[in-house]
């Protein structure tokens, strides 16, 4: 089965691209090195030719709300009428546990993406993961030497590769809306992550946390990220994870 990966060369874009072929489907990359535009739709429909679902985990780095909704509305848009034109039976969209909890202009986005799926004819499944184990990265990426300034948050989070093994799992099945969240096997603080993360690296940044104001930094503290319910659960740890990145650096 051709099954098309919207944001397929990104962190987990890359994954289900793997897990998908070596499930024997035919991965098609949605991305604007092989010609697609998301945004604008550009190169959509002869990409789509003869796929038969799609996983949108296509991504925009922003803290913008009218950025995020703009992007995750035009791509969520276009990819559900490039599917109905292609005969799409299965939609499935990776988003964040607590985009409804907690405040964020990112967030809004993704919500916006979520009532986008959902109000298109394509048959849909919406899968709400944990942040990443390679989120105390993106977290460090964000700003430059020697500051690292990490927000106070609790998380449960999961190997990027779990997400996509689900992912691909999802889009097998017959679609059935609002999947089960998926988390990590641990609840951890995202300072105490980063911080393993750069002692293990031997990097030297002054390690500055922070808690946003308000209603946000209370979610954030308290239980506003973490699942709701019982649902699939990886089974890394960060610090596994983390060990074996370490390796294969090494």
């Amino acid at each position: 089965m051709r099954v098309a990966v919207a944001g397929g060369t990104g962190l987990v874009g890359r994954y289900v691209v793997e897990e998908l072929a070596a499930a024997g489907q035919e991965p098609v990359v949605l991305a604007r090195s092989r010609g697609v535009d998301l945004v604008t739709g550009a190169g959509l429909d002869a990409a789509m030719t003869g796929v038969a679902a799609v996983v949108d985990v296509s991504n925009v780095t922003t803290m913008s709300g009218r950025k995020a909704r703009s992007f995750f509305d035009s791509v969520g848009r276009n990819l559900l009428n490039a599917g109905e034109r292609a005969g799409v039976k299965h939609h499935v969209t990776l988003s964040i546990v607590g985009i409804d909890r907690v405040e964020s202009g990112y967030y809004q986005g993704k919500l916006r993406q979520e009532e986008t799926v959902k109000a298109g004819r394509t048959p849909w499944t919406v899968l709400r993961a944990t942040q990443f184990h390679e989120f105390a990265q993106q977290v460090l990426d964000r700003v430059a030497k020697p500051l690292a300034v990490v927000p106070r948050m609790r998380t449960q989070p999961i190997a990027a590769r779990e997400v996509a093994q689900h992912l691909v799992g999802l889009v097998l099945s017959p679609a059935q809306g609002m999947a089960p969240e998926l988390a990590g096997p641990r609840v951890e603080q995202l300072v105490g992550m980063v911080h393993r993360l750069l002692r293990a690296r031997n990097q030297r940044r002054l390690l500055l946390p922070v808690k946003y104001p308000g209603a946000t930094g209370a979610a954030m503290t308290g239980d506003g990220q973490l699942p709701t319910g019982r649902g699939p659960r990886g089974s890394q740890t960060f610090d596994e994870w983390l060990a074996r990145s370490l390796a294969q650096e090494g």
